[in-house]
């Protein structure tokens, strides 16, 4: 399996993967935004394109009756939690707004070829704080949104998975020479996410340490650029595509904690999990998951790729 202490491959830059898809999108208030035929669609990437032309679709029977999935299928788009400004697992093309690509963009295109037959998906970007309400008031199908699975969650909402493990790491300005890991930030003002694993993490780690949280990753990232903390400490997969987008920040030292990541489901609703699980077996199996990885998340770590996390493996999944 992939160790999360890989080290940035400094001299790949972000490169976006364009994929045969077409997103639907609309504003974190929801909204039922029209999403274009995805016949239309030229983008196609050479990385992914047989990876969606071949992709697997669920048979007649498993969408069961009056289940989520059958309402997904009769409404023809699946709604998703999912950020737009995350590269390699969730970035927003410029050029393109239409697309979005990056390893949790591409599974959930994937998931909805499963239910759909076609990558139609509507993305509602998510705070780290909103992602349980999202869920609870039917708002969206499903999170994709490096989303920690724990006990306590998984009180308020299922997941299915995991579908990929990482861990809390450091990140810093890149002309700190002071700060080489978690060890350094005794008594020093450190950057977390809202509602992440961090708050509590980092106290365990560095009672001294003071803690200033925002609610997005972007204004976490941009207060560690303007000095307001002198570190962000956040999942190492995603300070790992910051890092490869923003040469203003580098990761320092090794992952401290271990965190497996989890699809965020509607509480309770055990056959839509099972469904999901079941799909997440497949393109394991028939490497669909590993070709996922290494186009995005593959192109800014070194390491080879990954071995797909066992499904059920951690609490609350």
């Amino acid at each position: 399996m992939r160790s999360s202490t890989s080290p940035l491959r400094r001299a790949l830059p972000f490169a976006a993967f364009a994929i045969s898809a077409v997103l639907g999108l609309s504003a974190c208030s929801g909204g039922d935004a029209a999403v274009p035929d995805s016949d239309n669609d030229t983008s196609a990437s050479s990385s992914l394109s047989e990876v969606y032309k071949n992709a697997v679709v669920a048979e007649a029977a498993d969408i069961l009756p009056d289940s989520t999935m059958a309402k997904i299928k009769e409404r023809g788009k699946l709604i998703v939690a999912e950020a737009l400004d995350a590269p390699l697992l969730s970035q927003q093309d410029p050029s393109n707004p239409d697309n979005v690509e990056g390893f949790d963009a591409d599974l959930a295109k994937l998931l909805a070829i499963y239910i759909l037959g076609e990558p139609n998906v509507e993305i509602i970007p998510p705070a780290s704080e909103t992602r349980e309400a999202l869920l609870q008031n039917g708002t969206v199908d499903v999170v994709f949104n490096t989303y920690t699975i724990t006990e306590e969650r998984a009180e308020q909402v299922s997941f299915a998975g995991p579908y990929l493990e990482s861990g809390l790491a450091v990140a810093v300005k890149s002309d700190n020479k002071d700060i080489n890991g978690i060890e350094d930030l005794e008594g020093k003002t450190v950057i977390v996410g809202a509602n992440t694993p961090a708050v509590t993490a980092v106290p365990e780690e560095q009672p001294t340490a003071t803690i200033v949280s925002f609610a997005t990753d972007p204004q976490a990232m941009q207060a560690l650029k303007q000095g307001r903390g002198d570190a962000y400490v956040q999942d190492f997969t995603l300070l790992a595509s910051n890092a490869a987008s923003d040469s203003a920040i580098k990761v320092v030292g090794q992952p401290f904690t271990t965190e497996a990541y989890g699809i965020g489901l509607k509480h309770d609703d055990a056959d839509f999990k099972n469904f999901i699980n079941t799909w997440l077996t497949k393109i394991q199996e028939d490497g669909t998951w590993a070709k996922v990885w290494d186009a995005t998340l593959g192109a800014a770590v070194e390491s080879d790729t990954p071995v797909a996390p066992e499904i059920g493996s951690v609490p609350g999944s």
